[in-house]
Formats: structure tokens, sequence, C-alpha cells
């Protein structure tokens, strides 16, 4: 046999589905390290014995497939890139994947990672033989069409391109970033030297930074549609390794985070608005709690209880507030009981 194709032609000696797990293997071992037996075991959920015949297979497929030992004593089978090149044209579901994660990124305020990723796109798109390009055009705009990002509704950030564009700049380059910010009553201040650590991506989006000018050393978060300018400066800091933004978003609610205002929280939904309130995920760290009488209990421990009081709004009568009761005494008085359908 010399191709894939002449194996699924013949029916009995390889599935179509095989066929596609075998180029998709193809694909791996073409990768600068090649790829393993216990990379294969978990990609494709097999076990050892199946994973040596895919191997096998493999090698009788592609004749110019070496092997090597690794620094780990593993043995890794490589594959030319040449060899596999007919395989990597993109499928429409891949490119409409691409389209729509531009999309998403422009309309969270990220200009500067939507043009670059709209560029990374064109690349891909040229590569693409024309043939090819063609068939995938009309499955594309179905898909597109289908998921209506383009019209998507909603508030959304205020874009200032060249603020975001210098935040993107700091924030790669591990620089110092000069920002002009108004202060708590809204009047011009003069120009703050910051250390940016990251973005808190939101309702609103908060640049997370150390100011240089304030003593204590302390994280602050700046509303970035309310940066007025900002500068890229040619100067590093070193960021402190102990800080993980991850770790750091999980302490808020939604993306403001102010370490004072943390409190254990537990929301108690109605059996009527139970099944709704499964599909969401309030929080990363939630526990839920089953009620005998069909209710949902939600827990976690979180900052942000004006955010909180926006979101549960939106539910109404529907979710009543256990703990803490600075939050519970703040929505109290506002849950209504004629909205005409739940988030």
């Amino acid at each position: 046999m010399d191709s894939i194709a002449e194996l699924v032609t013949t029916g009995s000696e390889m599935s179509f589905d095989k066929a596609q797990d075998l180029v998709q293997l193809a694909v791996m071992a073409s990768g600068r390290r090649g790829v393993s037996l216990l990379e294969i075991e978990a990609e494709f959920g097999r076990t050892r014995r199946t994973a040596q015949r895919m191997i096998d297979a493999l090698q009788t497929c592609f004749p110019s497939v070496r092997h090597e030992t690794d620094d780990e004593g593993r043995r890794r089978w490589i594959l030319p890139v040449s060899a596999v090149a007919q395989f990597l044209t993109p499928t429409a579901d891949e490119l409409v994947a691409v389209t729509a994660a531009i999309e998403e990124l422009r309309l969270t305020g990220k200009a500067t990672e939507a043009a670059r990723l709209r560029s990374f796109e064109a690349k891909v798109r040229a590569l693409i033989p024309g043939p090819a390009r063609a068939r995938l055009a009309p499955d594309e705009e179905a898909l597109l069409e289908a998921l209506g990002h383009a019209a998507r509704p909603g508030p959304r950030p205020a874009i200032q391109p060249d603020v975001e564009a210098a935040i993107s700049r700091a924030l790669k380059g591990g620089c110092l970033l000069r920002i002009q910010y108004p202060g708590r009553d809204g009047n011009p201040t003069a120009p703050r030297t910051v250390e940016p650590y990251g973005l808190l991506l939101g309702v609103r989006r908060y640049l997370v930074a150390r100011d240089t000018a304030k003593p204590d050393g302390g994280l602050r978060h700046y509303k970035v549609e309310e940066i007025e300018t900002a500068e890229c400066l040619n100067e590093g800091f070193v960021v402190d390794p102990a800080f993980s933004l991850r770790a750091h978003a999980q302490t808020a609610f939604g993306s403001y985070v102010n370490d004072s205002d943390a409190a254990d929280v537990a929301w108690r939904f109605t059996p009527a608005a139970a099944a709704r309130a499964r599909r969401f995920v309030f929080h990363p760290t939630q526990t839920v709690e089953e009620g005998e009488d069909g209710s949902l209990t939600v827990r976690f421990t979180a900052s942000g209880s004006l955010e909180m009081c926006w979101h549960l709004y939106a539910w109404g009568d529907a979710v009543e507030v256990l703990e803490p009761e600075s939050l519970r005494a703040r929505v109290q008085d506002h849950r209504r009981s004629d909205f005409e359908s739940l988030p």
C-alpha cells in the first residue's frame, strides 16, 4: 500500500475512522519532538498494545518515519513535515473557530490580539491550495452565518487602540507603563508609572498593576476604559514569581478584585430556577448542594459584591442570598417577580 487512501479503499484492511486516527497520528509525529507511545495512549484513549499497532501502521504508510530515544529514555517516532503536508489543510470548522476567536477578542476590547490573530489567519489561508479553498468556502460561510458572531448584540467595552496597544506591549515585554488616570473625584492627576501584571476581562476590563510610587507595593486595579493615555517605557521590572493572575482572578466574582470585600457566599435558587442555575458556573471554586425540595444552593468565596448585585438582579426573586448578610441586605428590596425569563 502506497498511501492511506489506498488502505481506506480496500475496506477490509482499514476503516475510515482508523484512517482518520492515522492521519492525526502522522500530524502528531511531524512535530519537533515526534510522538511517544505514552502520548498516543493519552490522545486516543488506547492501550499500549493498540498504540504499538498504530505505530506499525504509521511506519507502513510512511516509510520515512524514524525513531530516537529522548532524554527520559522513551522512544519517539518522528515524521518529516513534508510527508504530511497534504493532510494539513484546515477544515471549515477550524477556520470558523479562528474567525470566531478574532471576533470574540474584538468584542472584549483586545484589538491588538485580534489584529495579530487576523494576520495569522491570513497566512494560513494563503497556504491553502486554490481548489481546497473553493471547497471550504460554502461550509465556512454557512457556519459563520449560523454562529452570528458578527451581529452579536449587547454592551461591550469601549476600545482605545493606542492605550490597548501600549498595555499589550508592556505586558509582553515586562516593561514599565506610564498612564494618565483620573483620581477618585474624576479630576486629572499626575501621570503614574506602574508595573503591569495582567488584564482581568469581564463587564469591565481592569489592568492589574503595582504603582511604583506607592510604598505599600500592593496590587491595584485600573479600569482600562478610564485610562486616558498609556506609554510603554523602555525600562523593565521584575515580576513577583509568586504571583499568578489566574489565582488572583479567582478571588473575585467578576473582574474586580478587592480583598477587603471577600466573603463566603451562598445563593439558594428556587426549584423552578434550579435547572437553569445548574447551567452556570458562577465561580471556579463553587460547590453546589441539591435541596430535597429541588432547590439548588451554590457556595463560593470571593470579593466583588457590586458585580454580584448586578448579576443577582437578573434572577429576580428566583434566588435568595443566604450569606453574607451584607449582600443579602443590599439586594433584598430589589428582587422582582415580573421578569419574563431567567438569565
